[in-house]
Formats: C-alpha cells, structure tokens, sequence
C-alpha cells in the first residue's frame, strides 16, 4: 500500500463551527467537528470512514472536497493543496473529485429529467461541443449503473430509491473523476437493495480505477467494500488500518466496542454476553479533556484526562491513538 500514489493527504485538518443563540444573536460555543486528522488515501483504495451519529465523518467528507473550508489544517489532491489553489484552479480541480450523498431522494432536482440531471457536470465545464453528445455520454453513464437510457426523460419521482441512486452515481461519473466521496450512500435503502449498489460500486471502480472515501456507520457495509478503515470519536482518528486486520483484531478500545454492538446472524453465537458502551457521547461543544472517549471508557485512567494520545503506527500501516497501547 505504502508504494502506491497518494492521491489525498490530510494535514492537521481541522473544522470549528462557531453556535449562536436564535435569541439574541450571541456566540454560544464551538463545536469541534473535526480535530487534527492526518490521512493518507491511495489511488485505487477505499478507505472506509467509521463512527457514531455526530463524530464528524461526513464533515471530514466536504473538507477533503473543499466544500468546507478548514479551521486549520490542509487538504492536497493529487499533490496540490486545494487552500492554495485560486478560484479558477479550484474549479478545474473539482472535475476530479464528486461526492454521492445520502439521500437520493434529496439530492437530485425534482424539476429536472433524469438525462439533464447527470448531464449537468459536463454542461457547467463545457466537456463537450453539444446536445447530440451530452446525450451519448449519459446514455452510457446510465447503462454502465443498470438505469436503461430510455429511462433519461423521466424524472426523478418516477424512479425508487435504488434507482435515483444510481442515477447519483452516474452524475458523479461524468466527469471521469478519480474520487468519489461517498456519504453514507446505501443507508436510507432496502437491505435489498444496499446490496445491488455496493456491487455497482465495486464493478465501476474495477473498471475506471476509482478511489473512494467511503463514509458509513454501517460496519457491516464497510467492511465488504473497504481496504482500510479509519474509525472515529468525536472528531478525532481513533484507529486507522487494514480492514481485515481491524475486524480481527481491534486495538482501540472504542472499535472493539463498535464491532462488539454489530448483530449477528447467528443466533447461538448471539446469546453470547456483549460488552456494550454505557454513558451518553459527549458533547463536541464541551469535549472531555486528554482522551475523547476516556468518559466512556472502562480501562480510562488519570493520565487519559490529562494528555491527547497521538496517533501512532503500532503495527505496519496500522495506527492507534490510545495511551494504554
């Protein structure tokens, strides 16, 4: 892994989001969305992004993509940092990053036929020289995601959720990017169907080198589709490695909780006692001192409270950022 191109590097990344009271206009806090995360992402890798509601995955998502500026910290595509980069630049950048969001009934314009919808991208960069070929171009968008081009005049009500996720895909795709941050992608899907997409994503990435960030609390779904996992806490990375060495063998005590609280299928292993997490997430507003999640975890001792674990390699290409390791 260590030998492939890094086609993202994360730096110190950092967003705060300034509170205001809806009463009288006064700061009320900063929430900590995102805090001093370093990544390195391959070409041609998935790397799955894991945590609780709140933890700032999808957050990490729109700063990697520049659609939200950084507190501090800096993000590089393709060994450009994109905060250095003018408006003009930024925009021929962004032809090789594209995001699938969660929801696809949100996400595509109620107003718009399907054929204009994924034709959009290569109208806003004039990629082509007309009409004739933005048609051509989504025809065979639309049939590499399972959506029959005779289907592009329709719009997007007509269509199931699978469908209209699909249909964000081959948007996404128009543009021939190298990266496609993927938010939560299945989630608002039939078990059914998560699957029928997981496998599309997976075609299309054999097939046009793609490298995903895939963002998910599903660990299920993650650990079908990932070569690495970064698990996070309240902003902060928690552990970060390959992911069948994280689903064998968690370090950090917050990922062998998450994994503890996935259902089983089989029943006898299910009667099983489970160590489940007690106590409430803190607030990103108020975060515990030292540790993150020492206010929930049961091997927390003085020194958690009082010093920040670094993220340290423990093992090759696996990293944890607890003091007890």
């Amino acid at each position: 892994m260590e030998n492939r191109k890094i086609l993202v590097q994360t730096t110190d990344l950092t967003k705060e989001f300034k509170t205001v009271s809806s009463s009288w206009g006064k700061s009320k806090g900063i929430v900590h969305a995102v805090t001093d995360v370093n990544l390195n992402v391959y070409e041609g890798e998935t790397l799955g992004v894991v945590g609780e509601s709140g933890c700032g995955k999808s957050t990490l998502g729109r700063l990697i993509l520049h659609l939200l500026t950084p507190t501090r910290g800096s993000v590089s595509f393709d060994g450009r940092d994109l905060s250095q980069l003018k408006e003009a630049e930024l925009r021929d950048m962004r032809k090789q990053m594209q995001m699938v969001f969660q929801d696809p009934y949100a996400s595509l314009n109620p107003r718009l036929k399907i054929r204009d919808i994924v034709a959009e991208p290569l109208v806003t960069h004039k990629i082509t020289s007309g009409k004739e070929e933005d048609t051509a171009i989504v025809e065979d968008l639309l049939r590499k995601c399972g959506i029959r081009p005779e289907f592009m005049y329709r719009y997007p009500h007509q269509f199931s959720g699978g469908q209209r996720q699909r249909v964000s895909i081959a948007r996404a795709l128009a543009l021939n990017p190298k990266l496609i941050v993927c938010d939560e992608p299945v989630s608002a899907l039939d078990v059914s169907i998560q699957s029928q997409i997981l496998n599309l994503l997976g075609d299309l990435q054999a097939e046009m080198n793609l490298t995903y960030i895939f963002i998910s609390h599903d660990l299920s779904v993650v650990r079908y589709l990932s070569d690495r996992v970064c698990v996070m806490f309240l902003g902060k990375v928690c552990e970060l490695g390959v992911t069948r060495d994280i689903y064998a063998n968690p370090i950090h005590p917050y990922t062998k909780f998450l994994l503890e609280a996935v259902p089983l299928p089989d029943p006898e292993k299910r009667k099983e006692a489970k160590d489940m997490l007690t106590g409430e997430i803190p607030s990103p507003v108020n975060p515990p001192s030292g540790c993150h999640f020492r206010t929930r975890c049961p091997y927390a001792t003085e020194h958690c409270a009082k010093e920040v674990p670094v993220l340290k390699e423990v093992e090759p290409g696996r990293f944890v950022a607890c003091h007890l390791v």
